[in-house]
């Protein structure tokens, strides 16, 4: 009996120290959890336009063209419900960072920003990247390395600038002289049209002078009123590029006030406003290359897209296409802006 109980003893002595000495049992390493896309909110993926909050720090009111922009993106925040927090920077790149630095401090859902230049996003963008918040560049193109933006909604700046020199192209086919009016210097709108025209334009049409009219009807009229002092029309130059159809308006002014006439000159401007159409009924542009301002629909489907982990594109383009005068007459009450 008592080998009996010492050999059942030894036996699970045995026992426990073998099960000591076994390698223990092999886990699965635990797997990093997915990491969520950037600007994905905490609602994703059921978000809905309730649920944001959009910066737009508007660039400014320098044109009928920019006054539509803004209405859109009005318009589009109330029709869907989010809330957007709009400021008008009154063409000061100072003031739009001041504005995208209040809204990082607000924990914005997504900040839509319309530059004002091209050059000195990197420092802001970094910082609104570095609170999680995406931006989605609106209209006019930035320097800016990609990787600090989501993406960017508007026109192809350097395409229409290729469309105004295709028109004159075909209008002096001999060569001529013309003149340009050019928008905010460094803008990528004024950059991109202008890189654009000078790529087409055929080698025989001369850029007798280009000045910048800061895409304001004010600023344009004294320097074509300083263009007709300097280079008379019909003679020194046949035709004049504008960069928006806010400064034909105000060159128009200066050519009436010197005696030029509609169709005296070859005049193409860049938007397709209610004005410029205008200028085409009354004989003054000859074509209007078209810029669609009307861009918060898309911008804001993009912005929920974002706030729900979707992938968006980099690049996001408008349709548009070039107008003339042979039936602005008929498309003018159609004009939204």
């Amino acid at each position: 009996m008592f080998r009996f109980k010492t050999l059942a003893f030894l036996i699970v002595v045995a026992s426990m120290v073998l099960a000591a000495c076994a390698p223990a049992a092999t886990q699965a390493p635990a797997q990093p959890a997915a990491e969520k896309p950037f600007g994905q909110a905490s609602c994703a993926p059921n978000c809905g336009y309730k649920d944001m909050t959009m910066c737009f720090p508007q660039l400014g009111a320098e044109s009928d063209w920019r006054t539509a922009d803004t209405a859109s993106f009005k318009s589009e925040a109330e029709k869907d419900g989010f809330k957007l927090v709009f400021s008008d920077a009154q063409q000061k790149q100072e003031n739009q960072i001041s504005a995208v630095r209040a809204c990082i401090q607000q924990g914005v859902s997504v900040i839509a920003l319309p530059p004002v230049v091209e050059d000195g996003w990197d420092a802001v963008l970094t910082e609104a990247k570095n609170a999680g918040i995406p931006v989605i560049i609106v209209d006019r193109s930035v320097s800016a390395d990609p990787s600090l933006y989501m993406s960017h909604i508007g026109s192809d700046m350097v395409l229409e600038g290729q469309r105004a020199a295709a028109e004159f192209n075909k209008k002096f086919p001999s060569g001529a002289k013309i003149l340009e009016l050019s928008g905010t210097t460094g803008s990528g709108a004024a950059v991109g049209r202008a890189k654009g025209f000078r790529q087409d334009l055929n080698s025989n049409i001369t850029i007798v002078d280009s000045q910048t009219g800061n895409f304001t009807r004010a600023e344009a009229l004294p320097v074509m009123q300083a263009f007709l002092q300097k280079y008379k029309a019909g003679t020194d130059f046949q035709g004049i590029f504008i960069h928006n159809d806010d400064m034909g308006i105000g060159a128009i002014e200066a050519l009436k006030a010197a005696g030029v006439k509609p169709g005296d000159l070859f005049i193409v401007s860049v938007d397709g406003t209610r004005g410029g159409f205008q200028a085409m009924v009354d004989g003054w542009f000859q074509a209007d290359v078209e810029c669609n301002p009307l861009l918060g629909p898309q911008v804001a489907e993009m912005a929920l897209k974002i706030m729900n982990g979707q992938s968006v594109d980099k690049n996001v383009l408008t349709n548009e296409t070039v107008y003339y005068p042979d039936n602005a007459a008929e498309l003018l009450p159609t004009r939204q802006y």
